[in-house]
C-alpha cells in the first residue's frame, strides 16, 4: 500500500434509497473530488472495489448490506461462448470509431432515446443534457468512447476507462430498436477484445448484485472474479459477502477526521 493511497480523503453520504434493491437504504463512500488521481491511484482504488461516475470515484458503504460486489472478467483468459460468438458475427458489419468526447448532439440523442425506452423507471429518467454531461464526462482524463455505426447511423456508445491493469466499463447506451443485435452484449465483448489487444488482463464490469436482474448479465462472462473478503477471487456467481467497507476505509487515510458524513 503506497503512502499516497493512504493520504486519500473519503466521505460518506447520508442514507438514501437504493437504486438496485427494493426496500433497501444505501450509503456511498466517495473519494474527495478535489483529490487528483493518477493512473496508479485510480488503479489501486479499482482494486479495492471503487468505480467512477463523472468526476466522482465511489463504492458502496452500506451499514446492513454487502450485496454490491465489485466484479471483473479475466480478458486474458476469456473464451466467448457459442452465443457470444454468434452475436459478434451478427455485428461484424458495424463500423467502430473511438473518440475522446461524446459532447455532440448525435451521441446525446441516442442516450436520450435509450433512457426513455429502457430506463423510464430509473434514477436517470427523465434524461437531461446536464446530467448526461456530468455522468459521462471524462473526469480523470483516461476515458475512451467507442462508437458503433450501422452505415452512417450511430447505434451504440460504450464509455471505458483505461487503467494500468485493464479497462473499466463505465456505461453503455444503444439503439433499443435493434434487439436482434444484442448491442449490450456486443459492447462488453468489444471491451474484452480491446483489453486483449492492449495486453491488459482485466475488464472491470462494476458491481455484481445478487437478486438484481439488471446486474445478472455479468455472470455471462467467464472467468469472472469477485472482490470478496478483501481479495479478488475467481468463482461462480452465487451469493457472497463483499468486503467490510470499514476495512476498506481503514486502508484509506486511517485516522482521517474527514471520513465522516459529508455535510456539504
Amino acid at each position: 500500500m503506497t503512502a499516497s493511497l493512504r493520504e486519500i480523503k473519503v466521505y460518506t453520504t447520508f442514507p438514501h434509497r437504493c437504486s438496485y434493491l427494493d426496500n433497501e437504504e444505501a450509503t456511498t463512500l466517495f473519494v474527495d473530488p478535489r483529490q487528483t488521481l493518477s493512473p496508479e491511484l485510480y488503479t489501486q482504488l479499482s482494486l479495492l472495489g471503487f468505480r467512477r461516475s463523472g468526476d466522482h470515484v465511489y463504492r458502496p458503504h452500506c451499514a446492513n448490506c454487502n450485496a454490491c460486489i465489485a466484479s471483473r472478467v479475466r480478458a486474458d483468459q476469456f473464451l466467448p461462448s457459442r452465443t457470444q460468438r454468434r452475436i459478434s458475427r451478427r455485428n461484424s458489419d458495424l463500423r467502430l470509431e473511438t473518440t475522446e468526447s461524446i459532447a455532440d448532439d448525435e451521441a446525446y440523442e441516442l442516450y436520450r432515446y435509450y433512457i426513455e425506452a429502457r430506463h423510464a423507471d430509473g434514477d436517470m429518467y427523465p434524461p437531461a443534457r446536464d446530467q448526461y454531461d456530468s455522468f459521462l464526462n471524462d473526469g480523470l482524463g483516461c476515458a475512451t468512447y467507442y462508437r458503433l455505426y450501422d452505415g452512417s447511423r450511430l447505434v451504440a456508445v460504450t464509455v471505458a476507462d483505461r487503467m494500468l491493469d485493464g479497462l473499466a466499463a463505465i456505461y453503455t447506451f444503444f439503439d433499443p430498436d435493434q434487439p436482434k443485435r444484442s448491442l449490450g452484449t456486443e459492447a462488453i465483448l468489444l471491451q474484452i477484445r480491446e483489453a486483449q489487444a492492449m495486453g491488459l488482463p482485466f475488464v472491470y464490469l462494476g458491481y455484481w448484485i445478487d437478486g438484481c436482474r439488471k446486474m445478472s448479465y455479468k455472470a455471462n462472462y467467464a472467468p469472472l472474479e469477485l472482490f470478496v473478503d478483501g481479495q479478488w477471487q475467481q468463482q461462480k456467481t452465487e451469493q457472497q459477502n463483499g468486503p467490510s467497507t470499514d476495512a476498506i476505509i481503514d486502508l484509506l487515510a486511517p485516522g482521517n477526521p474527514h471520513r465522516g458524513v459529508d455535510q456539504g
